[in-house]
């Protein structure tokens, strides 16, 4: 691993409401190389890979950084396991590669290895056991194909009883015959993954410009509206990239897709006894089929995830719904020893999978490959794929502009070695003197972010009282981070939003940084 550690803020890279303001003036004027239009994982990925290769950039979304699936999924980067069992290969072995470049090389401080159980229940039986872990073996020859290293992911290995139920004490002891445990790498925070994205792409002259909604796109730019002004104006741009996900077809004629949700429950720690694994439940009556139940470090524990087709209008934030919700309290409680009850769910939250319509079979059958797409006129769209093949998505969308523009001077991708805000090695993290949460949520970064204290003594304290995310946070977030506004601060900067209870809580202290914090950069 080449990363050195850097305590200051990459130049170039903080993102405020000043900023925002300069380069929405100066955009009418010009002509960019590239428009990227959605600033999910995958739109601020293009904005990093076109921007990292001397293009000029400009990128749009009509919300905020990760408003829309990015900030939705389970909080993992996978590597492909459940695509072999489906005979997907390639995919698989692109996400064993995208892991092993987030984990080793560009996101170390955000990607960590997460050690899961597959808990051998009544349920399971011996053969299903057997062709479990020969999968799990093969999982691991991806991460050797990958040339991912043994210390950045350990094998997986045959658990005892006791060994279970010590990373996992919520389960039934009666019947359990050990269990299987496998490591996959898990995100400190999806959204905090767009937001490094976003400031990387900052840093190397990418205009990034939330609350712009595109009107109209056509090959050489787009009419957009300024949704904190409502004043219309036009980009022109020598090529477009269509990155809005779910709602990507309603800005491009052509693309059709079925998006797909997938519904997670966030409950306390607590009701699991302390759990310190993720762990792989197997759906009752269904053949390699597991929910996710995914210990976030906070003192929450999310439980995903559903495969619904998502029929009908693309809501702005999709709504699980009581069906979902009882079917994985029921698969999780068909593993536990005491159930976990309805009014133990604290919080939940559903995304969309932008999946491209193949036309036949269920949304859980489509292929979770991507496609890049180009239009009569000249727009190219991505589109399908998954959080973790962000960046392969998103240099591939760039390599069909160039190949559809070849007076665009550009080089190959940067992106599979280039180290996004705060990353560093492992050792030089470990030296950082600053709370170990900040570190894994802020990198190199977190030094700067806890001296902020110096002049205010109050931002080291909690935004409320029981949950780890100081007020620091929410500054640093104001003044680096793009956020406008309350909603930004508690739905992605932090993701105190997601129990109800504890956003109305922080509401009012969020406000108030927003009012009072904001600088001109």
């Amino acid at each position: 691993m080449t990363i050195s550690a850097d305590p200051s803020p990459s130049a170039g890279s903080s993102l405020n409401a000043a900023r925002r303001a300069r380069e929405l003036a100066a955009v009418p004027g010009e002509v960019v190389d590239v428009l990227v239009v959605g600033l999910g994982a995958t739109g601020a990925g293009v904005a990093l890979d076109a921007a990292s290769r001397g293009l000029s950039v400009v990128a749009i979304d009509a919300h905020d950084l990760a408003f829309g699936t990015s900030r939705w999924s389970s909080k993992l980067i996978h590597g492909g396991l459940r695509y072999l069992a489906s005979g997907q290969i390639d995919v698989a072995h692109e996400s064993a590669v995208e892991r092993g470049a987030l984990m080793e090389h560009t996101a170390p401080h955000l990607v960590r290895a997460l050690p899961f159980v597959l808990p051998l229940t009544p349920m399971v039986s011996r053969s299903q056991a057997a062709v479990t872990r020969a999968g799990l073996q093969a999982g691991d020859l991806l991460r050797l194909a990958a040339r991912t290293s043994r210390r950045t992911l350990p094998a997986p290995r045959r658990l005892s009883t006791v060994e279970t139920l010590r990373l996992a004490p919520a389960l039934r002891p009666y019947g359990l015959r050990g269990g299987l445990l496998s490591w996959d790498g898990q995100l400190a925070d999806d959204a905090r993954l767009v937001t490094a994205l976003a400031r990387t792409a900052a840093a190397h002259g990418a205009k990034i410009l939330t609350r712009c909604r595109a009107l109209t796109l056509s090959g050489d730019g787009a009419q957009v509206c300024d949704e904190l002004t409502r004043r219309t104006f036009g980009i022109r741009a020598r090529s477009v990239v269509n990155a809005a996900g779910v709602w990507a077809g309603s800005l491009v004629d052509g693309v059709r897709l079925r998006p797909s949700r997938g519904t997670h429950l966030v409950i306390r720690a607590e009701s699991l006894r302390g759990l310190t694994a993720g762990m792989h439940i197997p759906v009752p009556g269904a053949n390699n089929q597991f929910i996710l139940v995914i210990p976030q470090g906070d003192g929450r524990v999310y439980i995903g995830l559903t495969d619904e087709p998502a029929d009908g209008p693309i809501p702005d934030v999709p709504t699980p719904t009581e069906a979902e919700i009882g079917f994985l309290l029921d698969t999780l409680d068909s593993a536990l020893d005491v159930p976990v009850r309805r009014d133990e769910v604290i919080g939940s939250f559903a995304g969309l999978r932008p999946l491209l319509d193949d036309r036949h079979g269920s949304t859980a059958d489509i292929s979770r490959r991507h496609a890049v797409l180009t239009s009569p006129d000249g727009v190219v769209t991505v589109v399908g794929g998954k959080l973790t093949t962000y960046r392969r998505m998103a240099q591939d969308a760039v390599d069909a502009v160039l190949a559809a523009k070849p007076g665009l001077d550009a080089g190959p991708s940067r992106t599979a070695r280039l180290p996004l805000v705060g990353a560093a090695s492992p050792r030089d993290l470990s030296a950082l003197d600053a709370p170990r949460r900040l570190v894994q949520r802020y990198g190199v970064e977190a030094p700067l972010l806890a001296a902020q204290a110096h002049d205010d003594a109050t931002l080291l304290e909690p935004v409320i009282p029981g949950l780890p995310v100081l007020k620091a946070e929410l500054a640093w977030a104001v003044r680096h981070e793009g956020a406008l506004d309350a909603s930004d601060l508690l739905d992605r900067r932090t993701r105190i939003g997601l129990v109800p209870a504890e956003r109305e809580a922080a509401l009012p202290v969020a406000e108030t940084f927003v009012t009072t914090r904001a600088v001109v950069g």
